[in-house]
């Protein structure tokens, strides 16, 4: 188990090791996220010994809606009001979920993240948590939105930075404060990722229940790179689970 609070380069490399390996048998990237975000999961430990740092671990991609099945396209369709002009509009879609509640095992079972559409800047800049990790990253959410095929390779070579959020009590970049960060005690939270050959984003976030300082959280920006290379040949095979 890793102590999360002083999570070092080293961690890193046997983390992301484990990842790749972990990941590797995986039949579609809602697969390999499901073992990404079990295996983070599992083995990130905070200040007691077996204690999990993390109260939930999520796995996100950006998706076209009109490769969305049905139920996730009414779903996107609920939080954009209606259904988007254009099919090619990206929705950041929940591939890979684990947590402390039952109900957070399954992305089904997901009240409100299942797919989140992102027609324009202006709804991006309205959903708090995504317009920072956007920005924390690095990217430009008109690059998220729709990507430019002439600086894809540009891209997908960048390493980018983690979100961070150091306290999230109170914080206006994480939501639902009274049903989810003070009841379940979720004091820091940290996100990775990096851009696919799609030019589909992809982001790990995981709620922690400890003090993630900025000096560890720091060090896992190298699994993004583990992590893209885990996800990168099933994109173009098969994103969902049967």
């Amino acid at each position: 188990m890793y102590d999360i609070a002083g999570f070092s380069q080293s961690d890193a490399a046997q983390c992301g090791s484990a990842l790749r390996s972990i990941s590797s048998g995986a039949g579609s990237v809602e697969d390999a996220a499901n073992k990404i975000v079990q295996h983070l999961y599992n083995e990130l430990g905070g200040a007691a010994p077996g204690e999990k740092a993390c109260a939930l671990v999520r796995f996100y991609k950006t998706h076209a809606y009109g490769e969305l099945d049905t139920e996730l396209q009414k779903f996107a369709d609920g939080i954009l009001g209606r259904p988007p002009d254009v099919k090619a509009v990206k929705c950041l879609t929940l591939l890979g979920t684990v947590g402390d509640k039952a109900e957070w095992n399954s992305r089904k079972n997901s009240n409100g993240h299942k797919a989140i559409p992102l027609p324009s800047e202006k709804v991006i800049a309205q959903i708090p948590m995504i317009s920072q990790l956007i920005n924390q990253f690095g990217l430009e959410a008109s690059s998220v939105i729709k990507p430019e095929p002439s600086l894809l390779v540009d891209m997908q070579q960048k390493t980018y930075n983690v979100f961070h959020v150091a306290d999230a009590k109170g914080s206006p970049y994480i939501p639902a404060q009274q049903d989810f960060v003070e009841p379940f005690g979720i004091r820091s939270v940290v996100g990775f990722g990096g851009v696919l050959a799609s030019g589909n984003l992809f982001a790990v976030i995981m709620f922690c229940k400890v003090i993630v300082p900025r000096a560890a959280a720091d060090n896992f920006k190298s699994l993004a790179l583990d992590v893209k290379t885990a996800v990168q040949p099933l994109e173009g095979k098969k994103v969902f689970s049967t």
